[in-house]
């Protein structure tokens, strides 16, 4: 009796951990700042692609996605962000909507506020048109933002 519980417990942990919620965006639990050296360069910068995010299934997602390149390096800016929590949100470039060929840039470092992660090895974006916000522990894709030229 007490193993059914923990089964029907857990069940109910994995189906409602990732769920949308009906309500705005919850309040970020911490305001991360950006390292100093995980900022492009303003003056050097050159904005290469960018795209609004638009809400998945299982979250609401707004604001700016942007693809910047200086002195070689590419970055992945968030602006203007903001998600509804998960519990194991990652930020991807993507090939789809739904990640199946992906690159994971990282885990997300903020529900809320502007955000910086670098690009270690540069895609072909013909091909890696969207960066995703994606619950990885529940494969549920939270919003994502098509990447296009300026």
């Amino acid at each position: 009796m007490k193993s059914i519980f923990i089964l029907l417990m857990a069940a109910a942990v994995c189906m409602t951990a990732c769920t949308k919620k009906s309500s705005s965006i919850a309040t970020p639990v911490t305001n991360t700042p950006i390292p100093a050296n995980d900022v492009l360069d303003s003056t050097n910068a050159v904005l290469r692609f960018e795209g609004s995010f638009k809400s998945g299934p299982w979250g609401t997602v707004t604001g700016i996605a942007r693809v910047y390149e200086s002195n070689g390096k590419w970055q992945l800016r968030l602006t203007n962000f903001s998600t509804s929590s998960g519990p194991d949100l990652k930020v991807y470039l993507s090939k789809e909507r739904q990640p199946l060929n992906f690159i994971k840039l990282g885990n997300l470092k903020s529900f809320s506020g502007s955000q910086s992660y670098s690009i270690a090895t540069v895609p072909d974006f013909t091909q890696y048109r969207y960066a995703l916000i994606h619950c990885e522990q529940f494969n549920h894709l939270f919003g994502s933002a098509e990447l296009m030229m300026p």
